[in-house]
Parts: C-alpha cells; sequence; structure tokens
C-alpha cells in the first residue's frame, strides 16, 4: 500500500487523485488530519485515516501497511513550529511499521547554507532520510508557481510590482509536480536518492513576469526594486510576524543568489509533455 500525508493540502490530494487512475484505489492510504476533509478521497476507494506529525502513536497507526510512505514536507517553520521533528516523527513511525520506501517532497534547493531557511529543513530531512536504513527518494521540486501569486501581492491591480531585487526562478507548476509524484510512486525505484531538479522549462525573474503580466492583461504592469528594509518595514507595518519576513527576504537573497535558477528536463521526460509554462499558470490566476 502507497500512502500519502497531508492529502487534503493542495498538493497531497492532487497526488493521490493522480496516482488512483495507476494502482488500484485500495493500494492507497491517505494519513490527515482530519478525515471529514478527505470525503471525496474515500470515495475514490483509498483508505483514510487520521495522523498528525505531533503525534506519533497516529502516524503509526495511519501508516500501518504500507509499503511506500509520501512525506508532504510540512510547512511548521512559518507557524513557528519545527518541519524536522515533524518528519523525523513521520520517517521513525514508518521504521515501526515496516515500510520500505520514503518518497519525500524536497526542494532543488536544498541545503544547509541557503539563503531560504526552507531549505535548511529540507537538507536535514533528506539527511535523516539517508540515515533511516530505508529506501528513499527526494523529490526536488522546482518552486511552486503558485508562490509567485503570493509575491504579486496587488501589483498586477496597481500597475506596478514593487519587491526587492530577486533572480530567475524555475517556477514550477503544482499540477505538474503532483503527476510526477504520482508516477514515480506507481513505479517504484526508478529514483533512489534525490532526483534531478523537477522544474518547468523556464526560469523567470519579477521583471519577466512584469512583462507576462502586461500581455495577459492588455495594461502596463512595471516593476519597481525596493530595498530589503523597505519590504520588512512594509510587512511590520501589516503585522506580519518578524520570522514570516525573515523567509520572504530569504527568498530574495537566494533567487539573487541564483538557488532557484536551474532548468532540468527530468520534469518533462516524465511527463512526456512540457511542464506548464508560468504564463499559463497566471492566465487561469486572472481568469484569461
Amino acid at each position: 500500500m502507497i500512502i500519502i500525508t497531508g492529502a487534503t493540502g493542495a498538493l497531497g490530494r492532487a497526488i493521490v487523485q493522480h496516482l488512483v487512475p495507476r494502482v488500484p484505489p485500495g493500494q492507497v492510504g491517505v494519513s490527515v488530519r482530519d478525515p471529514a476533509k478527505a470525503t471525496d478521497l474515500a470515495a475514490l476507494g483509498v483508505r483514510v485515516r487520521p495522523g498528525d506529525f505531533d503525534d506519533p502513536a497516529s502516524l503509526r497507526r495511519a501508516f500501518d501497511g504500507g509499503t511506500q510512505l509520501l512525506i508532504v514536507s510540512s510547512n511548521a517553520r512559518a507557524l513557528g513550529g519545527d518541519p524536522v521533528a515533524q518528519h523525523a516523527n513521520a520517517i521513525a513511525a514508518a521504521q515501526d511499521v515496516g515500510v520500505r520506501r520514503i518518497v519525500y517532497t524536497s526542494h532543488m534547493a536544498a541545503s544547509p547554507t541557503s539563503a531560504f531557511a526552507p531549505m535548511w529543513d529540507h537538507a536535514a530531512t533528506e539527511a535523516l532520510l539517508a540515515g533511516s536504513g530505508l529506501q528513499w527518494t527526494a523529490l526536488r521540486h522546482g518552486f511552486y508557481a503558485n508562490s509567485v501569486v503570493a509575491m504579486l501581492g496587488d501589483g498586477p491591480a496597481k500597475g506596478v510590482i514593487a519587491a526587492p531585487q530577486d533572480g530567475k526562478v524555475s517556477w514550477t507548476a503544482h499540477a505538474d509536480l503532483a503527476q510526477a509524484a504520482a508516477i514515480i510512486l506507481a513505479q517504484e525505484g526508478m529514483f533512489d536518492g534525490p532526483t534531478p531538479p523537477l522544474t518547468a522549462g523556464q526560469a523567470l525573474d519579477l521583471a519577466d513576469i512584469a512583462a507576462i503580466l502586461t500581455d495577459l492583461l492588455g495594461r502596463t504592469v512595471g516593476r519597481e526594486v525596493m530595498s530589503d528594509d523597505a519590504l520588512r518595514n512594509a510587512m511590520a507595518g501589516r503585522g506580519v510576524p518578524g520570522r514570516v519576513a525573515d523567509i520572504a527576504l530569504g527568498l530574495y537573497a537566494a533567487a539573487r543568489a541564483g538557488e532557484f535558477g536551474t532548468v532540468d528536463p527530468t520534469l518533462a521526460r516524465l511527463l512526456g509533455r512540457e511542464p506548464t509554462p508560468l504564463r499559463d499558470v497566471l492566465g487561469q490566476r486572472f481568469g484569461l
């Protein structure tokens, strides 16, 4: 049985939906904090059990009978929590119930020296997996394309994207990464250890994105570079916690350093088609 954590989130749910046509639904299970939010998955014939990264006993029950486990990475850092401790709980539970392979949603820039703090958590989790004695695969995802929508804020409406200096990023669609994860789970052993970067076919910076929006919206959207301090102050004025501001500013620093600019053909090969371009993601977001 293949167990998916976080299956009521956008990525986890999409992975399950792509997986059930590839393996019998009875061979798929999900571990979710609130089973009431997974009724659509239960209707597919998928086993639904409660599981919480902070409750190891619940994870052992949720993972029982699993041969592969997909850990959708936690975003606890943004909330002041410890995602590495949560991932360690999941790995230990997998060991306890006899899971043979863990697949983990990592990131293309996973590194303990990244300027973007979440990359430290991915690197630490990969180290835990390497020392677990289990077979493992780390899906080195490109930066999620839906993140750029949040970065844009009200810029498209105002006609200017005001943000610190950035760099090229290979923005990659959730749907493409979900489909790739399902393919890899259905063909166990396709990758051992970290995958090559799973990215879209093009890397773009905010100036490129402003040009795309100008074309899509039929009106000028400019690009204005602001200082890191100016963004920090603006976020503080909106009541954003300092730890969240630190993460956001780290993203720009890492992009400037080229951490997210790699483009790799592996995702296209897995999908058998070109990955979804950011232009299409933005077009869907703005109803165009």
